[in-house]
């Protein structure tokens, strides 16, 4: 039996695959698609599902890419001329298609990617309380033992074991081009541990310890609130590795999109 498009989603974000869901909110006739039809975008181009005939779907496939970009959801006009004018309003994006016989579509597009993943290094009272905070924020928290490998690129690695292999971890995590790696440590501590990998300035640049925002922190409790501070503030600012590695744009305004 043929999944259905909500299934599909499912197995999706299960598999930390990033794809855009459309759904035609509005049909002018003569088109092939009805309002309530829905499709699944991937980030090759593939569109599973049915939002509309081929010259739609090339226009809808090209404005799903730009929504995955972006991360920002957005309203496809798709029209048969340019003859209809349409006020100033953010988050909507109009195509000219030509092709579609005299109807037209709205499309709306919406972004569905991965939560960040925060791969935690310890069993400590801090690794705890961050993995709770994580969980709060939304974020995919796991507790690890095994370097990064490429093969499920986390967001951000915090290294929270007070010992241990921290010099194999953060290794591991520079050479897989991880964007947030946190070392909690003191500075004469951790200052030995990034001593001991022979680091070059960039990568030592790379390397937060302390770990978290300077917010006075003391118990492992507060600790965590600074570290996922930190770590927000390296998401928002597109500098965490892996599937949120898409850079957030301005809205969008009214603009004629390539068709």
């Amino acid at each position: 039996m043929q999944m259905t498009i909500s299934e599909r989603a499912a197995q999706l974000l299960a598999a930390r695959t990033p794809f855009v869901h459309a759904t035609v909110v509005r049909a002018q006739p003569p088109t092939s698609a009805y309002p309530g039809d829905e499709a699944i975008l991937l980030p090759d181009g593939t569109i599973e599902g049915f939002v509309g005939g081929q010259c739609a779907q090339n226009s809808v496939r090209k404005a799903a890419l730009g929504v995955l970009q972006a991360g920002e959801s957005v309203l496809l006009r798709v029209l048969p001329d340019g003859d209809v004018h349409f006020p100033e309003a953010p988050g909507a994006c109009v195509v000219v298609n030509p092709c579609l016989s005299g109807g037209s579509l709205e499309i709306f597009l919406t972004p569905q990617l991965p939560a960040p993943l925060v791969r935690i290094y310890g069993a400590t009272p801090i690794a705890e309380a961050l993995i709770e905070v994580c969980g709060v924020l939304g974020y995919d928290a796991r507790r690890d033992s095994d370097p990064v490998g490429a093969a499920a690129l986390p967001t951000a690695v915090v290294i929270a074991s007070h010992g241990g292999p921290e010099a194999e971890n953060i290794r591991a995590a520079l050479d897989n081009g991880v964007g947030y790696i946190g070392l909690v440590a003191s500075k004469v501590r951790g200052a030995a541990v990034l001593d001991s990998l022979g680091l070059s300035a960039t990568e030592r640049a790379r390397i937060r310890t302390p770990v978290g925002l300077a917010i006075g922190a003391k118990t492992p409790a507060e600790i965590a609130v600074a570290i996922a501070a930190e770590i927000i503030a390296a998401v928002r600012a597109g500098g965490g590795a892996g599937p949120r590695r898409w850079m957030r744009l301005p809205p969008r305004r009214w603009t004629r999109c390539a068709g």
